[in-house]
């Protein structure tokens, strides 16, 4: 099995988190060797602007798997624009390899079609990196092998068709690259819907969804975190754990936070996560008093963060999940977000969480208000979304039905290729030819 990530562990992010959790799923039950190939960045930055000292692909061995990084190609002046023109030519798969987003790394691309190793099945995820997807396919054409893909989706504005990130996200080279794939795995039925509207077959679509593993985000110490961010417990905190960013509503928190402080209300906001520029600007001409910058996370920084704060503010606008929001509720935290992407499905309504207008900071300042002034409206929001947690969010659920889809999938796949070659070569094959190499399977 390869997998292909725009980045890898150590490196932060939802998508990354998830890439190692497949991984070291599909070594440990599944028996498979996984190689990952990913990119050397650990920041997003140095997708577009790698270290100058990662010039050659690294490979390392860890418990899960065999990693390979692939350095990015290196900025140069102009990059986006050379890009932007290179991408207009009407091909999707010369799109795919050429729009500016994308962390281009010739070396994959060229390992794609040489690789000699044993494949399965190849996996990428997650759009819109469609450079590292199209290698993906081109290593599963090249082997013929299936190719599946979870590409966490961001689509924006629920109540808006025509949401540009939307649009970003479904651009046609990348409703090419979904149409590729062998199975398509979603997060939401919103999700599902969107790929169904880029024609991808409806029995390759799967709903899976996301889990949440409470060992790894909950037992933190609510009262010596708060004394160090210097922090009463009777004031309410508002926590945001994210790549601090205006897509992920970072800036909007922090303009919802002045307006509830003109307005008298008591409260703090704690962001943690690593700062994009855009972020960095913003933040270098706030002086707000009331608001704490932790910067990424260590495992146990985030089971304090959790622990020490009252609810979890996530307003993004490209979110297809939002893990935190499940690692909050474990902690029996309420979540408020937008009515967008993931979160906007995930969080119900005044039952567990409060969702306000995409891009609204007046109606986020309001929800944000609601909870903050009502302890007890926080305590059974954040208890109904804990229930939730044991019944819909266990990952042996969600990481049980990839390896079947992938297992069934492989196996359908090479019982064709059986067939096909039995009838060309009738007399080259035994009668259990066929049914040996159907059982070959993804692994050992």
């Amino acid at each position: 099995m390869v997998l292909c990530v725009h980045r890898y562990p150590p490196a932060l992010g939802g998508a990354e988190t998830y890439a190692q959790r497949l991984a070291g799923y599909l070594h440990a039950e599944g028996g498979c060797h996984v190689r990952v190939w990913t990119t050397t960045a650990r920041t997003l930055e140095q997708m577009w602007h790698p270290l100058p000292s990662l010039y050659s692909p690294i490979r390392e061995r860890r418990g899960e798997a065999v990693i390979e990084r692939f350095p990015p190609l290196r900025g140069f002046p102009g990059r986006r624009w050379v890009l932007k023109a290179l991408s207009l030519l009407p091909h999707p798969l010369w799109r795919s390899l050429t729009v500016p987003c994308n962390p281009i790394c010739p070396s994959m691309w060229h390992q794609a079609q040489r690789y000699a190793g044993p494949v399965h099945a190849v996996h990428a995820l997650a759009f819109p990196y469609a450079f590292i997807a199209a290698c993906a396919w081109r290593l599963a054409r090249c082997r013929q092998v299936p190719f599946f893909l979870t590409p966490f989706l961001h689509f924006g504005d629920l109540n808006d068709p025509r949401d540009p990130i939307r649009r970003a996200y479904t651009a046609w080279h990348l409703r090419w690259l979904l149409r590729q794939a062998d199975g398509v795995f979603v997060q939401t039925e919103a999700e599902r819907q969107v790929v169904l509207a880029c024609g991808v077959a409806p029995q390759r679509v799967h709903l899976q969804g996301m889990g949440v593993d409470i060992r790894e985000c909950t037992g933190g110490n609510r009262r010596e975190t708060r004394r160090r961010w210097g922090i009463d417990e009777q004031t309410p905190v508002i926590g945001h754990l994210a790549n601090l960013s205006r897509a992920k509503g970072t800036i909007d928190l922090l303009q919802a936070a002045e307006r509830l402080q003109k307005r008298g209300i008591p409260c703090r906001l704690v962001l943690a996560g690593p700062a994009m520029p855009d972020f960095r600007r913003v933040w270098s001409q706030c002086s707000g008093s009331d608001i704490v910058y932790l910067g990424p996370l260590s495992p146990q920084q985030k089971k304090d963060f959790f622990a020490a704060i009252d609810l979890l503010a996530l307003p993004s606008r490209t979110d297809s999940f939002g893990l935190v929001l499940l690692e909050a509720w474990a902690n029996a935290r309420p979540n408020v977000a937008y009515r967008a992407g993931g979160p906007g499905v995930l969080i119900r309504h005044e039952q567990d969480g409060l969702l306000a207008r995409c891009g609204d900071v007046n109606d986020l300042t309001e929800q944000l208000a609601r909870l903050l002034c009502n302890p007890s409206w926080r305590t059974m929001m954040g208890s109904r979304g804990q229930q939730r947690i044991a019944h819909e969010f266990q990952w042996q659920d969600k990481l049980d039905l990839v390896w079947q889809v992938m297992a069934e999938t492989a196996q359908r796949k090479q019982q064709r290729s059986s067939r096909t070659l039995i009838s060309l070569f009738p007399s080259s094959f035994p009668a259990s030819a066929a049914s040996t190499q159907a059982g070959a399977g993804l692994c050992r």
